[in-house]
């Protein structure tokens, strides 16, 4: 049973910094990518960063220059480190892992969630 389970949010002033982790547990199966997405209250949900087994990253053009995505392979974990923090930014964050699964035609991917965190910026 594959857990993925986030943590480190919480209530953060405009400007100030958070760090989410994720931790991916439970499969034999390696990990390729592992992201953040956000969903805003009546809005869809939102990538934030993504990371490969590589180290390459992706960022959505709101975010970039401020937040910093990275992630220890051995531990299946990757972070979220959150900096000059807006009003705007204010959501549930969620952490995806995809996990490449062989068969016998390859390979597949198989994607797993984790239940949210809270990040609430506000004065």
């Amino acid at each position: 049973q594959v857990q993925v389970v986030e943590s480190g949010g919480g209530l953060v002033q405009p400007g100030g910094s958070l760090r989410l982790s994720c931790a991916a547990s439970g499969s034999p199966f390696s990990i390729y990518v592992m992201g953040w997405y956000r969903q805003a209250p009546g809005k869809q949900r939102e990538l934030v960063a993504t990371i490969n087994n590589s180290g390459r990253t992706t960022y959505a053009d709101s975010v970039k220059g401020r937040f910093t995505i990275s992630r220890d392979n051995v531990k299946n974990t990757v972070y979220l480190q959150m900096n000059s923090l807006k009003p705007e930014d204010t959501a549930v964050y969620y952490c995806k892992s995809v996990y490449t699964i062989p068969d016998e035609a390859g390979t597949y991917e198989s994607d797993y969630w984790g239940q949210g965190t809270q990040v609430t910026v506000s004065s």
